[in-house]
């Protein structure tokens, strides 16, 4: 499957009680995703029911989607995959 290409990046700033990070350096990695995230993105803010959770959303749950289009099969996703599933018909009908 063809499939738009990403680097993602995220780097830990501050712990929960606003301490500096104890980690130096940024997590940064490489994966390919079957849709534009930054279509995505543009559409979950033009509903506007996200406000400023829009960009963790779309990235987290195309993540996540992919990964678990990619592993169909494995036993982690059988009893869950339907419930997402709905949950995509739910977000697609905005």
């Amino acid at each position: 499957m063809k499939q738009h290409q990403y680097e993602i990046q995220i780097k830990h700033l501050s712990d929960a009680q606003g301490q500096p990070s104890v980690y130096p350096q940024a997590l940064v990695f490489n994966v390919g995703n079957h849709d534009d995230i930054f279509k995505i993105i543009d559409r979950i803010k033009s509903r506007g029911d996200l406000q400023g959770y829009e960009e963790a959303f779309a990235v987290g749950l195309k993540l996540f989607s992919e990964v678990m289009l990619e592993n169909k099969d494995h036993p982690l996703f059988s009893e869950f995959k339907p419930h997402f599933m709905d949950f995509m018909k739910q977000l697609k009908k905005g």
